[in-house]
């Protein structure tokens, strides 16, 4: 049952303050919540939570992310309850509540838990053989963040019959081939609506244009690019996010984060 804690000063961007997986979880209760960004996710069994007066199972597999500060509490269903977690720390701490668009809560389903366990497993064996990569694990940190700035909650819509018959297909065909000359025309058409109607439903669901949301995918890609492979040229990043013009690459990057991807890439 592994758990590390961080015990060095926090210098990096993004890191972990705590981490662990095979955790046999013990009841927990948190009226005031916790001060970070804290993921839990069953590895083995059932979990009950209770986030802000609102009850849910979590079955093996799933997981959700809780801001700071957000009353909550967990035990176990059944004899058994195994869990994997982590806190996120920083210097831009501050900013991870923007970045993951202000949700207080996130869930992960089934599918996206196993990547995220694997994220987890991979950056344990980190600390077991020590002495640690401070910015390795700020990679790690910041890759596991943009999968949750990446993911999309669909606890709320899971009976709406409108997401799950032209949203979730579109969100998926963006998340598989986002690296593709994909273009709302050609997504709309997958759907058989109009990028019109599709553009309505995605600001009904998602808050944002299936453009925007297209676009924020594509530079969140390319951001954890730029840091797992740093010697990869921006010309190659732009064409592995989506972009077959580097140019206009460059001037997306600097439009939605204030700098251009080589300064991004120096920052960490």
């Amino acid at each position: 049952m592994p758990i590390y804690f961080r015990d060095t000063p926090v210098n990096e961007p993004f890191t972990f303050n705590s981490i662990g997986n095979h955790w046999t979880q013990e009841a927990t209760i948190r009226p005031k919540g916790y001060p970070l960004y804290h993921y839990l996710q069953t590895e083995k069994g059932l979990g009950n939570i209770s986030i802000q007066g609102k009850h849910y199972t979590l079955k093996e597999g799933e997981g959700f992310l809780i801001a700071p500060y957000i009353n909550h509490s967990y035990y176990g269903e059944t004899d058994v309850w195994n869990t994997c977690f982590f806190t996120f720390a920083g210097t831009l701490e501050s900013n991870i509540g923007k970045i993951l668009g202000g949700r207080p809560v996130i869930f992960t389903s089934k599918e996206q838990g196993a990547q995220i366990a694997q994220i987890i497993k991979n950056t344990i064996k980190k600390y077991e053989h020590p002495p640690l990569d401070a910015k390795a694990l700020s990679i790690d940190c910041y890759r596991l963040l943009m999968f949750f700035a990446n993911g999309v909650s669909t606890e709320n819509f899971i009976h709406e019959p409108l997401y799950q018959r032209y949203v979730a297909p579109v969100l998926k065909e963006i998340e598989n081939n986002y690296g593709e000359e994909l273009n709302i025309q050609e997504l709309s058409n997958m759907v058989y609506i109009t990028p019109q109607y599709l553009t309505r439903l995605f600001h009904r669901f998602l808050g944002c244009s299936a453009y925007e949301y297209l676009t924020t995918w594509r530079m969140n890609k390319a951001k954890e690019f730029l840091l797992t492979f740093p010697n990869m040229e921006v010309q190659s990043i732009a064409r592995k996010s989506g972009f077959t013009d580097s140019s206009h690459f460059i001037a997306m990057f600097k439009k939605t984060t204030g700098m251009t991807p080589l300064e991004f890439r120096k920052l960490n």
